[in-house]
């Protein structure tokens, strides 16, 4: 009796000391961190309570258990000094005087020393914990543009409005590309069939898209309506998230409204929504998908945006085996996720608002996204993905120059995505100016693929950090240019206005008009609006 009663306090103490774990990671001199998040903040966080990466030397607490932003988180945190860390499982960190402090429930999580980088760090932890798949999305969603239905059709898609604006894009020089159909489509969440009031024709739908060179996504969720069908048999087969400690159905609170949710964790859901899948690729010819809701907060309490209580199961599980599940699509796309790092996932940027603000997070956020090794990532639909900026528009106020300085950014990153569009709100001279950003994306296609395939292959990232690209060279936080690959530094206007600063690593560089410049030094440039400043490095110089 003795003996039991010792070994009952020794799990005890055991299971105590694992439910806080802290290290306390004292800092290199001028290191830098970088990593967990590819978002700043969740959607519509004003710009001034943000901090952009690296990290500050004194960070609030973020805790990666219950909270991915609306967006992609990964449990790695990188320095520019050769070091970094990682867990298997989610872990909470602060910044405190410079000191990196990690708390965790599962382990004790260190600092591994890999090299004297950011890449260095990067290139250790991606090859022993997320190495390279092998493997991109469909070619096309790099090659050419996508077009989302979200903003201009919202919750109204019908055959006859998606026909339109598929003949809309090419009546306007736009070329053809992936086509997404969105929300409402069906006539339930769950419920994975065109509502025939709405879709009277899907097939023939099908076939005019792809006769016209686009093809085509659906958007849908893990949810499911409580008053159909598919909830009672799903319930019936244990295939449904359960509130915690009983057997009853949870009602999520999402944006649209509470649903039931597949539990993902479960063979027997996964395969029932992978055969719904299966058969609308079968029956209609869809090409793809986009898999949308996989935020942390909708299982867990205190989220202050959708408030629900604890389930039996946890964001992080569910968002992961929610993209394991999609990747077996090449056409897919994904907006929140956990891990699965340098799988063939198409993530995209969460929705930012239409604002010169929010045009600031496109590219800090694609370059933490490249080094939480999502290389394969899209910087948001173009001006943004918020349905409130695009309704009731006064077009005496509206800045077309914003939709174009959107555009341009998203030209020469490794995917471009349209929503609003442009047709609609934007008169003659600045429709030109949007065209020519897709076209000159469609002009680059090949070699963003290339970019792609690489990275399928090595896992390093296709938009890149300029402390990445050129360490040691004052770029620790440089959030406002990039490097495309090792070819391109693009330096894009983030802001109102028509001149930028940009700062050029060592070496001779050449800009897309043709002027020569001498590297290690800092240029003011001029940027009108029919201009994307881009830079190449000359060899041998």
């Amino acid at each position: 009796m003795k003996k039991i009663m010792i070994a009952l306090l020794l799990l005890t103490t055991i299971g105590s000391f694992a439910q806080n774990l802290v290290s306390e990671i004292q800092p290199l001199p001028n290191e830098k961190w970088y990593g967990a998040y590819t978002a700043k903040a969740f959607c519509n966080t004003p710009l001034k309570e943000l901090t952009f990466q690296p990290y500050e030397a004194n960070e609030k607490k973020k805790d990666l258990n219950i909270d991915n932003r609306g967006n992609q988180a990964v449990p790695v945190l990188l320095s520019n000094k050769g070091r970094y860390v990682w867990s298997n499982e989610p872990f909470a960190f602060e910044f405190k005087d410079g000191s990196l402090i990690i708390t965790s429930n599962y382990e004790k999580v260190e600092a591994i020393a890999a090299g004297k980088t950011l890449r260095d760090a990067y290139t250790a932890a991606k090859d022993k914990h997320f190495p390279a798949s092998g493997k991109t999305p469909n070619q096309l969603m790099f090659k050419q543009p996508q077009y989302n239905m979200w903003i201009e059709l919202n919750y109204n898609q019908t055959q006859e409005k998606v026909l339109k604006y598929a003949n809309d894009v090419l009546k306007n020089g736009f070329p053809a590309g992936t086509f997404m159909i969105d929300d409402n489509w069906s006539n339930a969440y769950g419920t994975f069939e065109f509502d025939v009031a709405k879709f009277p024709q899907p097939k023939k739908m099908l076939d005019e898209l792809h006769a016209k060179g686009f093809r085509v996504m659906l958007w849908l969720t893990p949810f499911i309506s409580a008053d159909t069908k598919s909830f009672k048999d799903l319930y019936k087969d244990g295939a449904l998230i359960l509130q915690k400690d009983n057997k009853k159905p949870a009602l999520i609170k999402w944006w649209d409204g509470y649903s039931a949710c597949l539990d993902l964790t479960k063979p027997q859901a996964v395969n029932w929504l992978k055969n719904q899948l299966k058969n609308l690729q079968l029956k209609y010819g869809i090409d793809g998908f986009k898999f949308d809701a996989g935020d942390f907060d909708f299982y867990a309490k205190g989220s202050h945006i959708f408030p629900n209580e604890d389930c039996n199961t946890t964001g992080p599980i569910q968002a992961e085996a929610y993209a394991k599940l999609g990747a077996e699509f090449d056409f897919n796309e994904f907006r929140a996720g956990w891990k699965n790092s340098n799988q063939p996932i198409a993530q995209r940027l969460q929705d930012k608002r239409y604002s010169w603000d929010d045009l600031k997070l496109l590219v800090p956020d694609m370059l933490s996204a490249g080094i939480i090794g999502h290389p394969f990532t899209c910087p948001d639909m173009i001006g943004g993905g918020l349905l409130g900026d695009f309704e009731n528009i006064d077009y005496k106020k509206f800045d077309q120059t914003l939709l174009i300085r959107s555009a341009q950014i998203q030209a020469l990153m490794p995917m471009m995505q349209f929503s609003v569009a442009p047709w609609r709100v934007l008169d003659t001279m600045h429709l030109r100016l949007a065209k020519e950003a897709a076209l000159l994306h469609a002009k680059m296609g090949e070699y963003i693929f290339q970019l792609a395939q690489q990275a399928a292959k090595d896992g390093e990232p296709i938009v890149r950090h300029m402390e990445y690209a050129f360490p040691n060279e004052g770029f620790e936080s440089s959030n406002d240019q990039f490097m495309l690959g090792t070819k391109y530094l693009v330096a894009p206007m983030v802001e109102k206005g028509f001149t930028r600063i940009v700062k050029l690593p060592k070496g001779n560089w050449v800009d897309e008009l043709g002027n020569k410049y001498n590297g290690g030094q800092t240029i003011t440039i001029n940027v009108p609006l029919n201009r994307l400043p881009y830079f190449t490095v000359q060899a041998g110089k």
